[in-house]
């Protein structure tokens, strides 16, 4: 049989030096993303109890105020289109006033759909379709927009509405969301953000952008722009960080109930 070089692996055919290398670099890269999951998982639990020990009607005031800013923003009333979630029954900001307001202004409306498969961990955003008469009657009363537009959906394993998978509903296509409203547990000055832990939106702004790049493009490259709303228990303070993957996308805005934060872009996008 053919002689192989000497310092030559024959599983890979490489330099064993090369593979010894790539071999302890692979396991620093796998020990170091383990540490961010043990960290994660930490905030996350210490984050939920924060949020479990608010009182609803802190929830609504706070809510109130994170959407007040967040559409005196420029960003928002140059947004054509908006994506935004329909909040879980407890414990996070609620949006029940905000969907109906973003249909109230003439914005195209898109909401999550996760379906039935929780184990594929895949996420489309469906556009609502609403009436003339029924945005009028959204315009002036909250609680008809609640029973109009979603309150016979079917709910998900977190008690939250989503479009009827039976019914064939447009979802929205790279280009279509200029802005989109990101929940999650966690976030900090640097834009990081904690979600849930499924990873839903990650790989739905990845389908959106196609890449990482902010910069918005003829094709619609760079949308949507990433807005999080987070109540006040959800910011990191001071010098406390949100622990970031590779594949985590940082916020591009961050609105609290006390207004919108500065980003400090100290963080790779």
């Amino acid at each position: 049989s053919a002689r192989r070089p000497l310092g030559i692996s024959p599983r890979h055919h490489c330099p064993v030096g090369v593979e010894y290398r790539n071999e302890t670099a692979a396991y620093s890269a796998s020990a170091d993303m383990e540490d961010v999951r043990a960290k994660k998982r930490e905030l996350r639990k210490l984050v939920r109890s924060r949020l479990k020990a608010m009182e609803q009607s802190d929830i609504a005031s706070e809510s109130e105020g994170v959407w007040d800013h967040l559409f005196r923003l420029p960003e928002y009333r140059d947004a054509r289109s908006v994506g935004l979630f329909l909040s879980m029954p407890q414990g996070e900001i609620v949006t029940d006033a905000a969907l109906a307001r973003v249909l109230e202004d003439g914005k195209t409306l898109y909401v999550p759909r996760v379906g039935l498969d929780f184990e594929k961990c895949d996420m489309d955003l469906i556009k609502v379709v609403v009436s003339h008469q029924q945005t009028d009657e959204i315009a002036h009363n909250v609680a008809k927009a609640h029973r109009l537009f979603y309150h016979d959906w079917p709910r998900n394993k977190w008690g939250i509405p989503e479009p009827p998978t039976d019914i064939d509903h447009e979802a929205a296509s790279p280009g279509d969301i200029d802005l989109l409203v990101v929940p999650g547990l966690a976030f900090d000055r640097a834009g990081g953000r904690l979600g849930q832990g499924k990873g839903y939106y990650d790989r739905f702004i990845t389908k959106m952008r196609g890449d990482r790049s902010r910069e918005a493009d003829s094709n619609g490259a760079g949308k949507p722009l990433l807005v999080a709303a987070a109540l006040e228990a959800s910011f990191l303070e001071g010098e406390d960080t949100v622990p970031m993957s590779e594949h985590d996308y940082p916020m591009d805005m961050l609105v609290l109930p006390s207004g919108p934060v500065s980003i400090s872009q100290t963080k790779d996008s």
